[in-house]
């Protein structure tokens, strides 16, 4: 979930208890202040009421149409010993007028008349009924409710995402980062501290990426350059000993196997150092090339090499796709391309290669998928492949992200495909 959306999720569910709480608040504040009234109201009419009973005068009517009224009873010896003072009740009120019973407030006093007898006076005033009051404050708390969730989402999601977009900002600089691409400095659009320090805290991550990477990148060419001379040597060495020495058949097989895996660190070599090079941008210069012609080139010399597997390879497409690249780094990615092929397909299978616009692929049959996410990463293996894919594939990928090409893989119908997408 995103960090806008939780928040005003967050929001959302702290306001509906809250507001819920102020209801409940609202609704006995509001019954407490309407009985606070409707009391003074029936105090001061008892008074009176007591006023003109012990003075002898005319007494009130009984009822005035309303639920207005009161009743004076004598009260009896229990009533009086028990008496603790005037007292306010709730109370449905029978009107004979209306035929039906209302909601009243009611005080019920006692007192004495002039001939000191004790009497008992019920004085009912109307009130509102509660149940209905109930039903209409929570119909407008939850029309309340509803309508503040909306405006404070709304208002959320405009407020954050308006603050976040430094963030945003930030984000899709470093989804399109690469180490060595020279991406520059950080974007710092806000005064906001917190992403000021994270900005800052990004830049310094992509400054110790930056040299590390310039410190490996110098270790490996450096370390590359150092062994070209005592390869040179021990090869020179062992073909002196194999051309001016009596040696026997067995010492020579040893020294054989010797220069064929010296030869394969020679190439190595070679090869890490082509692959600092084209990281560090130091390849000639481009020019116009007929990519069909190199492709039919390449397949000509590696099926004279690999015609002991009984490979067959199949060109479909167009014959000729010209693109703007150095001839070296072109042959250099086809071949390794079409090389991967010929070593790790099944022998006496078939190797499809395909010229469509622009797009440069090459499949053989294979029994399982490949991780797509690291078959280019350098040395990769695979439980289906014997020993690792080595440099050749990091070559493609290499060769590719410099002229702003795309390296894919795919794996359907039981075929590996490896695809180069061309920018002509």
């Amino acid at each position: 979930m995103k960090l806008i959306y939780r928040i005003t999720l967050y929001l959302a569910a702290a306001m509906i208890p809250i507001m819920a709480l102020w209801g409940t608040f609202f609704y006995f504040a509001m019954v407490n202040e309407i009985n606070d009234e409707a009391d003074d109201m029936l105090s001061d009419y008892a008074e009176l009421i007591i006023s003109r009973c012990r003075e002898g005068r005319p007494l009130p009517s009984l009822n005035s149409g309303s639920n207005n009224s009161y009743t004076i009873t004598p009260a009896d010896d229990e009533e009086v010993a028990n008496y603790r003072g005037e007292r306010f009740v709730d109370r449905e009120v029978y009107i004979p007028e209306l035929d039906d019973t209302e909601p009243a407030r009611v005080l019920i006093r006692l007192f004495t008349d002039e001939e000191g007898r004790y009497l008992r006076l019920e004085v009912a005033t109307p009130t509102f009924e509660k149940e209905d009051l109930l039903r209409t404050i929570l119909g407008s708390i939850a029309a309340l409710i509803a309508l503040l969730v909306v405006v404070v989402v709304l208002l959320a999601v405009v407020v954050v995402r308006r603050s976040l977009q430094p963030l945003y900002a930030l984000l899709k600089w470093l989804d399109g980062y690469t180490p060595g691409s020279g991406a520059g400095r950080v974007p710092v659009s806000s005064d906001v501290v917190e992403f000021k320090r994270l900005s800052e805290a990004a830049q310094r991550a992509v400054n110790r990426s930056e040299q590390l990477l310039d410190r490996q990148k110098q270790f490996i060419g450096n370390a590359s350059h150092e062994l070209q001379t005592p390869l040179a040597v021990i090869g020179n060495r062992v073909e002196y000993l194999m051309d001016h020495t009596q040696l026997s058949e067995e010492q020579l097989a040893e020294l054989s196997k010797i220069q064929h895996s010296l030869r394969h660190s020679v190439r190595l070599n070679r090869t890490l150092l082509m692959l600092m090079r084209i990281e560090s941008g130091q390849v000639g210069e481009s020019e116009r090339l007929d990519l069909g012609e190199l492709v039919r080139e390449v397949v000509g010399d590696l099926a004279e090499i690999y015609a002991y597997r009984g490979l067959s390879v199949e060109c479909l497409g167009e014959r000729h796709i010209f693109i703007y690249i150095n001839e070296a780094m072109a042959r250099m990615l086809v071949t390794n391309l079409i090389k991967n092929a010929f070593v790790h397909a099944p022998e006496g299978s078939t190797i499809t290669i395909r010229l469509n616009g622009s797009l440069f692929t090459v499949s053989n049959d294979a029994s399982e998928s490949l991780d797509s996410s690291c078959v280019f990463d350098r040395f990769y293996t695979h439980t289906s492949r014997e020993g690792s894919t080595g440099l050749g594939l990091a070559i493609v990928r290499s060769v590719a992200e410099h002229y702003g090409f795309v390296a894919e893989y795919d794996y359907r119908d039981a075929q590996h495909h490896f695809s180069v997408r061309l920018r002509r």
